[in-house]
């Protein structure tokens, strides 16, 4: 199959550092390279990929400080597709960039889909998804598509990274752990509260957004300063992950939003880690409560799980990720999924050409 994979330009696939969208990109485009399948990804010039790459930017804007508009390029990014289609290259479309492609591509005959990787709860999405009842999307997780029961799901999708990108090390655990970003939404200042609670020591290795640095500075930075439980780390690479997550006794994800996935919960799981999570968005899809970690509603019963946790198996956690969270489990729902879209958007293909 002949398969675009067109990523954000953002960052690059995969990304230097932070960056979930185009990690999965990047996992998802190999898993279908290795399946033999034809795949061109569409991204930032500093890209890696087994398939073939269309650059149309040449750095990840994320680190190019000459751009100032990013829709601009995404624009030209998408023309790009579109005359690609035009020579007749791709039996298939997959779009990672929210709404943007819909009205331009929902009048071309290849057919296509559009993962949705982010939250969709806010007033503004509800008339882009009454705009664009029929077009198909892919939801990461059940939680995500609470908000909007109109659109056109047509799978959901869970997240899948390599199986041996992430193993468990041979460390003893000694500390609780956050990873990611610190942002309000992700209440990093809770999971602080927890561990001084608990009187153990709390690693973060999060990165700070220029938009989150008001936060942070106010809320997050005088809880660390002075504090001996707490040390930040800051952003660490898919190579720092296995051993800092082997060496927490469990990740906090204590989060104040409709998380539609989050990936640090696999990340963790693939190394044996468990997770003390707050019931929000996607957790409990994700989460097997009292088999890969806890699932908690407040402060007070997160402190009470960090006291249950020697009762999970971290052998049995690593083996929950196996079975459920690869990137060749997540290749293969979304070849489904093709294969479903290309079906049924076949007569449709055939109507077109016999009226020329």
């Amino acid at each position: 199959m002949r398969i675009a994979q067109v990523a954000p330009l953002t960052e690059a696939v995969p990304p230097k550092l932070y960056g979930g969208t185009e990690r999965v990109v990047h996992w998802l485009t190999e898993e279908l390279v290795t399946l033999g399948h034809d795949v061109t990804l569409f991204a930032s010039g500093d890209s890696r990929t087994s398939g073939k790459l269309e650059a149309t930017w040449p750095k990840a804007l994320r680190l190019d400080g000459s751009v100032r508009d990013p829709n601009a390029l995404h624009m030209v990014l998408l023309e790009r597709v579109r005359q690609k289609c035009d020579q007749e290259e791709f039996d298939f479309l997959h779009f990672h960039l929210d709404y943007y492609p819909w009205s331009l591509f929902q009048r071309q005959p290849t057919p296509f889909v559009t993962t949705l990787h982010g939250r969709l709860d806010l007033p503004e999405h509800q008339p882009v998804f009454d705009t664009f009842p029929e077009v198909p999307v892919i939801s990461i997780s059940n939680a995500q598509r609470r908000p909007v029961p109109q659109a056109n799901w047509v799978s959901t999708i869970h997240h899948g990274l390599p199986e041996n990108l992430l193993t468990p090390q041979a460390v003893t655990p000694s500390y609780l752990a956050v990873l990611g970003r610190i942002a309000p939404e992700k209440a990093v200042d809770r999971a602080i509260k927890i561990a001084m609670r608990c009187g153990i020591p709390l690693k973060m290795a999060a990165k700070v957004d220029r938009a989150d640095q008001e936060y942070y500075d106010a809320c997050i930075r005088p809880l660390i300063e002075g504090n001996s439980l707490v040390e930040f780390i800051g952003e660490i690479s898919d190579r720092e992950k296995p051993e800092f997550l082997s060496g927490a006794i469990a990740l906090l994800l204590p989060i104040d939003w409709p998380e539609p996935f989050g990936l640090v919960m696999i990340e963790a799981m693939a190394c044996g880690t468990p997770v003390i999570a707050y019931n929000r968005g996607s957790v409990p899809e994700i989460i097997e409560d009292g088999l890969t970690g806890f699932i908690v509603e407040d402060e007070t019963s997160a402190v009470g799980a960090v006291g249950r946790l020697p009762a999970l198996s971290r052998q049995t956690i690593r083996q929950r990720f196996e079975a459920r969270f690869t990137a060749r489990r997540m290749a293969l729902d979304y070849l489904n999924a093709y294969r479903d879209l290309m079906e049924a958007a076949s007569p449709r293909v055939r109507l077109v050409a016999s009226a020329e």
